[in-house]
């Protein structure tokens, strides 16, 4: 900050230690004390300390009822596809705005914000509180959360394997034909990408670097080999749409 001629505004900085034990209660920066805060806010991103994303999950959960509650107050005076584009505008970019940080995370968790694409397909359709929703998913087209936290891995490590993604993302995914070790296995053939172990499976299995190439390598072949990022987009989504909804069958 010094050598840009910079000054720190200890009223917009704060301070979050994510290894606990917490070894200071607060940080000193040139004569500036910053107690320590157990979330912070980066890029619309609420991160905890434990980056477990609760308050994260939260605040957008909050947000989106809330935004609901606006639309619903109108919706006898608009048609549906004027329901379906405020939906899509106001609640749906809600939940998929940075969703890859919430890979891997518990089912419990990613279940809240469920509630919340199940509420705003009920909104669209005219539907009550306690209409089955999958029917009404199916006829918008929308997938379910962890189908559209995989869209977005999928789709992000498309971009690096195309070289469309920032490089400090694309250095982060290596594919397995590259291994030296593997150039005579059957893997080598494929667009397989590898997985890196992780001592801590909590969190380091939610990294990019471990939820992308599991992301992508549980693809078909077919989406691997095609060229056009819009076409990837539009037959991965119906691949996803496809595995979601025959599980729900099945039941």
């Amino acid at each position: 900050m010094r050598s840009n001629r910079l000054q720190l505004n200890s009223d917009k900085t704060e301070f979050m230690w994510c290894v606990p034990p917490l070894p200071v209660e607060q940080l000193t920066i040139d004569g500036i004390p910053l107690p320590s805060v157990d979330a912070v806010r980066d890029l619309g991103v609420h991160l905890d300390s434990d980056m477990l994303m609760a308050t994260h999950i939260t605040q957008l959960v909050n947000s989106c009822f809330a935004a609901l509650r606006q639309i619903r107050s109108i919706r006898r005076s608009l048609p549906r596809s004027a329901l379906s584009t405020l939906a899509t505008s106001f609640i749906m970019t809600r939940v998929d705005y940075c969703n890859v940080v919430l890979a891997g995370l518990p089912q419990c968790e990613l279940q809240r914000l469920q509630t919340v694409v199940n509420a705003a397909a009920r909104l669209t359709a005219g539907a009550q509180k306690y209409d089955h929703v999958t029917p009404l998913l199916k006829d918008l087209h929308w997938l379910r959360v962890p189908e559209r936290i995989t869209f977005k891995l999928c789709a992000l490590a498309f971009r690096c394997l195309n070289n469309s993604a920032p490089q400090y993302l694309s250095e982060l995914l290596q594919p397995v034909a590259d291994l030296g070790s593997r150039q005579r296995l059957r893997s080598s053939s494929t667009f397989q990408l590898v997985v890196p172990c992780m001592r801590r499976s909590t969190i380091g299995d939610r990294a990019f670097t471990v939820a992308a190439p599991r992301a992508w390598n549980s693809l078909p072949d077919s989406l691997h080999r095609l060229s056009s990022l819009e076409q990837f987009k539009k037959l991965l989504k119906t691949h996803l749409f496809k595995i979601s909804f025959a599980q729900q069958d099945s039941f």
